[in-house]
């Protein structure tokens, strides 16, 4: 790709560092939304963003020619994806409860709601 769309090899790996980054990111917002929708619990949203995890490590390995198994960089990939997975289901679920719910529940935060007086 080299003299493609840009003038060397660096510019092109950092726009495919960003946009996996983009991918693996807004995946993660979705699957926690995608396992709100489902009304399943926050063990559901764990067990894929483990799965995510491992799919990022792997694009990361294909596309860069990082370490596949590499526990540390696991752990740092989890611990971003779990955030914006989790985000993403709480911000989902307050929805859920306050639309169907509108009579028992309002929204406090976009993560949250409480019993209404």
């Amino acid at each position: 790709m080299q003299g493609l769309f840009f003038e060397s090899d660096t510019g092109v790996r950092y726009v495919l560092r960003f946009l996996v980054v983009l991918l693996g990111f807004w995946t993660a917002w979705r699957t926690g939304k995608a396992v709100a929708e489902g009304w399943q619990d926050y063990p559901t949203v764990i067990v894929y963003t483990l799965l995510l995890g491992v799919v990022m490590r792997f694009l990361h390995y294909a596309l860069f020619q990082g370490p596949f198994i590499s526990p540390s960089f696991y752990v740092i990939d989890v611990v971003l994806l779990m955030i914006l997975s989790i985000s993403g289901f709480r911000t989902r679920r307050t929805t859920q409860m306050v639309e169907n719910y509108y009579w028992m529940y309002e929204k406090t935060s976009p993560f949250s709601w409480k019993k209404k007086d």
